[in-house]
């Protein structure tokens, strides 16, 4: 009972806040809207099975008037009926796409915002698989649990809708056992409800397993996915080291976990369908075994009969709701799962950003420069990485920053840049002022040229001339034709024209600091240093930071600041500059 109390707070969780929202009221009308009508369809169950008495009854006299008017007013609710569902299923997908759009909306906005995706990768991110989650378990959640809730309103309306029916049949057909009568007050009722119970235990007994096999399931079949994916968006370097039979081997790998995984829910589901499906064919009996004395007896005519079988199994399939929804109860409580973990990491990543023992990026009214003050830059597990005590970079200077690789340049960066929360001190930026930070592989997003050049802005964001002329400038001019050719750029461009690419998105933005973390390393020192030079004529007032290696750098910046070893971790420190460098 505490584990379902539990489930249910979940779900709660989950599902409350949409009819909260902005789109509550339009929520809150739909669904009142699908359950009304879902109470309609059980009016007209019971209008049927009052219909059945009188239908059979007149069978069974051979009143041909009756006959004709029963199957005129089946006719009608038949009609009715299907308007219903009909209605039902129409006002339900509507309510299903709009509370995935808001939800979609909202899980998009708490993973997205201030980089609180990169973080949950740091912690090393419980909710695996955040396209799925956002994809498929939430279009699962909204879609099982209205067709749960619905099917659960159902059972419990049509129970109290037909017990009475049930308890008065009883009475006016008592059990009959070997000749003997036995007055039992509403034993169709009672043995509906042993004959449900009974079904209900030994399904949750053999079904059980399914919950965790399911979830799983879901698990090894996103990172088979995953990993597909992995394999086509790095087919170019697997090509040239001939990987395909370890990539062909991994994959088997991971689908290998899909299959047993698979042949577990098999036998499992084999188990619960024989007994579920012998349940349900003894179902169909039962009331006529129960009942069937009585009316060889006289006691009752076949209307009655018809009548008390079919509340019978209404009242049984009410009370057997669990037993024939417990597979996709399985799965949605897997789906429940699965978006409690998601929740949990979102909530885990903003805790670190908000968190005490963080870096807190500030911006200052006063300051003239990015000022770092007893910065400590740390590893997510705690360990020291890098240490500046009293780091500036003022306005329209040129830095080169290097050290040993593994030092945790790229990771200070990152600290400057306000994205890793590791550590703690404090990184003052002038009010107002942007940074930009260009690494080695730049992001371009799928689509237009144009949108790949003008990111993270919209793809309009700068005139087109403009755009083409930055292309051209930084060595790109070929590419300028297909500025609206739709592509995966990040697999058509070379990484060295990718980087010139991103040095006209640098060059667009415009932004106060810029800090590049080898973002011109796979380029040639000539055209390396014609770009550093077009940054300096195209923003003559931008910070440069740079982080390189190469010794032709050193021409091109002021400062030159290393990173150096100090106790476990690495100081930055500051040298001179001088052309033997």
């Amino acid at each position: 009972m505490s584990r379902l109390i539990a489930a249910l707070a979940v779900v709660w969780r989950l599902a409350a806040p949409y009819f909260r929202s902005e789109d509550r009221w339009a929520g809150r009308a739909l669904l009142a809207a699908v359950i009304a009508i879902e109470l309609a369809i059980v009016a007209i169950t019971v209008m049927i099975n009052q219909w059945n008495a009188r239908f059979y009854n007149a069978l069974q006299e051979r009143d041909w008037t009756s006959f004709v008017s029963e199957l005129v007013f089946f006719c009608a609710l038949a009609a009715a009926f299907i308007v219903l569902a009909v209605y039902q299923l129409y006002l339900n997908q509507w309510l299903q796409i709009r509370w995935r759009r808001w939800m979609t909306d909202r899980y998009l906005s708490h993973w997205l915002e201030d980089a609180n995706h990169y973080r949950m990768q740091l912690l090393g991110d419980a909710a695996d698989n955040p396209d799925q989650r956002i994809a498929d378990d939430i279009n699962l959640f909204i879609d099982r649990g209205l067709s749960i809730g619905l099917g659960l309103l159902s059972s419990v309306v049509t129970l109290v809708s037909f017990v009475a029916i049930l308890w008065n049949l009883s009475a006016q057909a008592p059990l009959q056992i070997g000749g003997t009568v036995w007055s039992i007050p509403g034993y169709l009722v009672w043995a509906a409800l042993l004959y449900a119970i009974a079904g209900t235990a030994l399904t949750h007994l053999i079904g059980r397993p399914l919950i965790p096999l399911n979830f799983q399931q879901q698990r090894y079949e996103a990172d088979f996915r995953f990993h597909l994916v992995r394999v086509r968006e790095n087919g170019e370097q697997i090509a040239l080291l001939a990987g395909e039979p370890a990539e062909k081997a991994r994959l088997l790998d991971r689908f290998a976990a899909v299959m047993s995984n698979w042949y577990a829910i098999m036998i499992r589901q084999k188990k619960l369908t024989f007994f579920t499906a012998g349940y349900r064919q003894a179902s169909t009996v039962f009331p006529f075994v129960v009942m069937s004395p009585a009316y060889f007896a006289s006691v009752i005519n076949l209307g009655a009969l018809m009548q008390a079988a079919d509340a019978f199994a209404n009242v049984q399939t009410a009370l057997s709701f669990f037993v024939t929804s417990y597979r996709t109860i399985a799965e949605w409580k897997a789906v429940v799962d699965r978006l409690d973990g998601f929740d949990r990491s979102i909530a885990a990543g903003r805790a670190v950003a908000a968190g005490p023992a963080t870096i807190a990026v500030t911006p200052r009214a006063e300051a003239d420069r990015i000022a770092a003050g007893s910065l400590a830059v740390r590893l997510p597990d705690g360990r020291a990485l890098v240490r500046a005590d009293a780091l500036g970079l003022p306005a329209g200077e040129r830095v080169l920053v290097n050290g040993p690789s593994g030092s945790g340049k790229s990771t200070l960066f990152r600290a400057l840049a306000g994205i890793w929360p590791f550590g703690d001190g404090t990184v003052a930026v002038p009010e107002g002022k942007s940074v930009m930070v260009l690494p080695q592989r730049p992001y371009l997003p799928v689509g237009p040229l144009a949108a790949a050049v003008s990111y993270p802005g919209l793809p309009d964001a700068f005139p087109r001339d403009t755009v083409a002329e930055v292309l051209g400038a930084v060595g790109l001019p070929g590419l300028v034709p297909r500025l609206d050719e739709e592509a995966h750029w990040g697999r058509m461009l070379s990484l060295g024209e990718q980087q010139r690419v991103a040095i006209a998105r640098a060059i667009l933005h415009a932004p106060d600091y810029l800090l590049l973390d080898e973002a011109t390393a796979s380029l040639d020192e000539p055209s390396e240093a014609a770009l550093y030079r077009l940054l300096r004529e195209r923003l003559p007032g931008t910070a440069l930071i740079s982080i390189g290696h190469r010794s032709t750098l050193d021409a091109l910046h002021d400062r030159h600041l290393v990173l150096e070893r100090e106790g476990d971790g690495h100081a930055v420190r500051e040298r001179t500059l001088t052309p033997a460098q």
